[in-house]
């Protein structure tokens, strides 16, 4: 495989140096070929200032709601979900917290407390006692490729942020390990850093898009950050777990497929079923403990995180095809109808 996909993790709360360099100048550029314009020049610095005045119009309507999260472990971002104060954030921002620091760009700091969290979608919420403007969710359905979008979090420590890129891809799914996989993934050029976890991508107009998330690291490069590739939770997502979250304090309808089976990875590589979840979906099919899966929909799964991959892009009641591998070496195909996997 080749890019892997690495978890934001909240800032280490350490005393952060850090140091600029201006490289030397770079060559002359080489004339452009003669193409047609895409607008008149003379309306072109109009319209460059017009975008620029755009931006920081966003950057005005979206910063307020983008919060710092605190715990003991660490820093991560949020966003003001709605007036009664609940905010969302990522689910390993919090961690095992249940009590936290949440500091406005404005400087202002309140004592967060948990309401719920779903590491499967790596979505919580908190809440703090106060009133704050919320911000504005978009239908993250109507995204499509190219369309700008900024990024604001607190990086490093470093609040109220902004880096600006375009939607690069959509439905891309990422693996956080610990065999916990996202589906449908905005992937972002935006530079996505850590700290940025849980806070703001958002579109031209300040609406929220998504929750930045995971950004790729390359394995070639002993797995140093690949850049302009990051990854958000589409709002939409957000949207579905976090009301739930607040109505319930844990999810009751998560929309993932479910196997119903405990896995480790064998040495060597593969995936051996350790426990089947009486009455579950594997059960009902056949699958027993001590069974090697091989591969799904004709996917290969040689580690727990690979099987969470290929499960996380099925939905519940769809039929699949499980390739297993029994203790004596015999191997069968058994079609399983997905459950879905239990909330939080």
């Amino acid at each position: 495989m080749g890019m892997r996909m690495r978890r934001l993790a909240p800032v280490a709360l350490l005393t952060l140096a850090l140091a600029a360099s201006i490289g030397a100048g770079t060559a002359a550029a080489k004339p452009e070929q003669a193409t047609k314009p895409v607008v008149r020049a003379a309306n072109g610095p109009a319209l460059l200032q017009a975008l620029q005045n755009q931006y920081i119009a966003v950057v005005k309507r979206v910063a307020p709601t983008v919060v710092q999260i605190e715990t003991d472990e660490g820093l991560g971002s949020g966003i003001v979900y709605d007036r009664k104060g609940h905010i969302v954030t990522n689910a390993h921002v919090v961690g095992t917290a249940t009590t936290f620091k949440v500091t406005f760009s404005n400087g202002r700091l309140y004592t967060g407390t948990l309401v719920g969290t779903f590491p499967t979608n790596d979505l919580a919420v908190i809440k703090i006692p106060a009133t704050p403007v919320p911000a504005v969710f978009a239908d993250s359905s109507k995204l499509q490729v190219g369309a700008i979008a900024m990024a604001v979090g607190n990086p490093l420590g470093l609040s109220s942020s902004v880096t600006e890129g375009i939607v690069s891809a959509l439905g891309r799914t990422g693996q956080e390990g610990n065999g916990i996989s996202l589906p449908n993934l905005i992937q972002t050029s935006a530079p996505i850093n850590p700290g940025n976890s849980g806070g703001a991508l958002v579109d031209l107009r300040g609406r929220v898009i998504g929750i930045p998330t995971l950004g790729a690291s390359n394995p070639s490069f002993s797995g140093a950050p690949a850049s302009g590739i990051g990854f958000a939770i589409p709002s939409n997502d957000v949207l579905r777990i976090a009301d739930q979250l607040i109505k319930f304090g844990k999810v009751v309808n998560s929309g993932r497929a479910y196997l119903g089976v405990r896995v480790a990875t064998i040495t060597g590589g593969g995936v051996i079923v350790t426990d089947v979840e009486a009455g579950g979906p594997a059960a009902k099919a056949g699958i027993k403990a001590n069974q090697v899966i091989a591969a799904i929909g004709g996917k290969p799964t040689p580690t727990t995180d690979d099987l969470s991959e290929v499960l996380a892009g099925y939905k519940p009641k769809q039929a699949v095809k499980v390739e297993l591998v029994s203790q004596d070496g015999t191997t069968t195909t058994v079609t399983v109808t997905l459950g879905e996997l239990p909330g939080s």
